[in-house]
């Protein structure tokens, strides 16, 4: 929706755009979990300069795999960094969502805000590091 194609698009468009996926993503972050069990999580902070401004925003992503081996999103949300306060708040959002099984396995990188959070939330879950992250 950028570059030579956006063209088109009216102010109006945009705003209706926008509104439309806010909808969507309020729906998403209300989604019940409570049928839900993920084998592992993969969890990560990604940093996006958005507009060409001299600070990044992170959003928080976590990734979920069940036991037939789907991945699905289970959670994204914007965050003050990777702090343990920005995980805890996503973790403890999914629990209240319903996500009551603690998945055995947690991927992740060296942010120890994740970490931190992940053990008050689902103290069971083990860690592993994401090898890309640990060798890169």
């Amino acid at each position: 929706m950028v570059g030579g194609n956006a063209k088109n698009l009216s102010p109006g468009v945009i705003s209706r755009l926008k509104s439309e996926w806010e909808d969507e993503y309020k729906t998403f972050q209300k989604s019940d979990l409570s049928k839900k069990r993920y084998v592992y999580f993969w969890a990560d902070g990604i940093h996006l300069h958005a507009r060409m401004e001299s600070s990044s925003e992170c959003v928080l992503v976590i990734i979920g795999a069940t036991e037939a081996g789907t991945k699905e999103l289970i959670a994204i949300e914007g965050g003050h960094r990777e702090s343990k306060e920005s995980w805890l708040s996503l973790l403890l959002d999914i629990k209240k969502r319903g996500l009551t099984f603690a998945p055995k396995l947690a991927v992740g990188d060296g942010a120890l805000g994740f970490w931190g959070a992940l053990s008050e939330v689902y103290g069971e879950t083990r860690q592993q590091r994401c090898w890309f992250h640990k060798m890169g």
